[in-house]
């Protein structure tokens, strides 16, 4: 009862004081099973973006943080190939910084922090991260080229962008099955913990 209440409360203030360059909703009648929107940063190789990332909130939330993965295509050091973040604010103590003051607005914002600035030293994607520290200007280009491709919605004359496209779900579907083979892989191959 305490997380639909506490849901309820923080999707109407995501609603009517929404932070800047981010939106998120409830997906179908589940309060549980939310959808965001994130506008990349200008000065970022984001900008001009549109990302979409899926929210999967637990049974004990706030008492553990959010399940929250890209579901566009983004190169980042701190992202892999399903969308997975490596954010402190999304694990548990000792190893995370989750506590239970926190909320989904100030998780989307962080995640929103991370884009514009990525963390090469905590990273999910080892080679990304060596391209930002050591050939910047290179990870620039692809992170552009990344945004142009993925994230960039073209004009068809219909703007609803809360409707997936064809597209869209393919990507999403890919990402999972991708998710789900790394989830049985062995986790200790990633620098992020």
């Amino acid at each position: 009862m305490q997380r639909a209440t506490r849901l309820k409360r923080e999707l109407q203030m995501l609603s009517t004081e929404p932070p800047p360059g981010i939106t998120c909703w409830q997906t179908e009648e589940r309060i549980d099973d939310l959808q965001a929107q994130i506008v990349g940063g200008n000065g970022t190789p984001y900008e001009g973006g549109l990302f979409s990332l899926e929210i999967k909130v637990p049974e004990r939330y706030p008492f553990e943080p959010p399940k929250i993965r890209f579901l566009t295509p983004i190169y980042h050091p701190n992202i892999d190939n399903s969308g997975r973040i490596c954010l402190d604010a999304l694990k548990l103590p000792p190893k995370g910084a989750w506590r239970p003051s926190l909320n989904i607005s100030t998780i989307l914002t962080s995640i929103q922090l991370l884009m514009a600035e990525p963390n090469p030293d905590d990273p999910l994607m080892a080679d990304i991260s060596s391209e930002f520290k050591y050939h910047k200007q290179q990870f620039l280009e692809k992170a552009r080229k990344w945004t142009q491709e993925h994230a960039v919605q073209k004009n068809t004359g219909v703007l609803d962008n809360k409707e997936n496209t064809p597209n869209q779900r393919a990507v999403s579907r890919k990402r999972e099955a991708i998710s789900m083979q790394q989830d049985a892989d062995d986790a200790a191959k990633k620098t992020c913990m």
